[in-house]
């Protein structure tokens, strides 16, 4: 009895640590930005952006390479309360708003920049900052649906984005291998699809796309590419797309991109 007694309490014991080592673990702050995220405005987790690690170039004569493109602007909480009348009047046609990051971030202006977007007359959608070292890849699609990056077939919203690139945080490739990255996006994209209906948009630039996937080619006949270069053309583009359906081509003096068709095929692509 003695010994049984012993050993109940051992268990006990082993629990209770096992308890509190697992709550310390939880509690562990995630790490901030790195010093390359921070001298680009990156101060704080959720303050990610598409193309944040791109080189800050000022703005050039372009070639986007087709008969027909559609010019638009990516904006996020760096941006603000947006000028929306403004940007209609400086050409643009289509709108895609940051709505969250990781598991963890709301952008505290999505509501203005999504409707105003809107209002004023631009097709828009959502995108989402994927960090694949904080959650699974469904997981975060749960949370970019459930905080504005749902999609409804109105002609005016476009399908949402998956902005997987360059992590601000730490580690490149968040910690994954090739394969587990490929894993990842595969779940991503198939709960966002489960959950809307519609093929999440993939915004990468080649060398991420080559250095932590491995080049994948899993993604080219479901996932419509947005590609990534401050350049006068988009270049060869990553994991076997045959063609990019967005490109964006300068940050300056706000992240701009071009649409690869003309209007109406931008309202085709809303309208799944």
């Amino acid at each position: 009895m003695k010994t049984s007694r012993t050993l109940t309490a051992a268990v006990s014991a082993a629990a209770s640590l096992a308890l509190l080592t697992s709550t310390v673990a939880d509690a562990a702050p995630r790490p901030g930005p790195t010093p390359n995220a921070r001298a680009h405005g990156i101060e704080k987790r959720g303050d990610a952006y598409m193309g944040w690690n791109n080189p800050r170039l000022p703005a050039t004569k372009t070639n986007p390479g087709v008969l027909a493109t559609v010019s638009g602007i990516d904006v996020s909480s760096h941006q603000g309360n947006v000028d929306w009348s403004a940007q209609w009047g400086a050409g643009h046609r289509f709108a895609y708003v940051k709505a969250s990051e990781g598991d963890y971030y709301v952008n505290p202006y999505f509501a203005q920049q999504y409707n105003g977007s809107y209002n004023v007359g631009m097709i828009r959608g959502a995108y989402h900052f994927a960090t694949p070292g904080d959650s699974g890849g469904a997981a975060q699609a749960d949370y970019f649906v459930n905080h504005g990056g749902g999609w409804s077939r109105d002609g005016k919203t476009l399908p949402g984005v998956l902005d997987i690139e360059y992590n601000p945080y730490g580690a490149t490739c968040y910690g994954l291998s090739q394969s587990s990255m490929v894993s990842w996006i595969k779940a991503f994209s198939d709960r966002y699809r489960s959950r809307t209906g519609r093929d999440v948009v993939i915004y990468t630039t080649a060398g991420w796309w080559t250095q932590c996937t491995g080049n994948t080619t899993a993604f080219r006949y479901t996932n419509p590419l947005w590609v990534a270069r401050y350049a006068s053309t988009p270049g060869t583009l990553p994991g076997g797309w045959p063609y990019y359906t967005f490109w964006q081509y300068t940050s300056t003096p706000i992240d701009k991109d071009y649409f690869n068709g003309d209007l109406t095929r931008l309202k085709a692509l809303a309208n799944g």
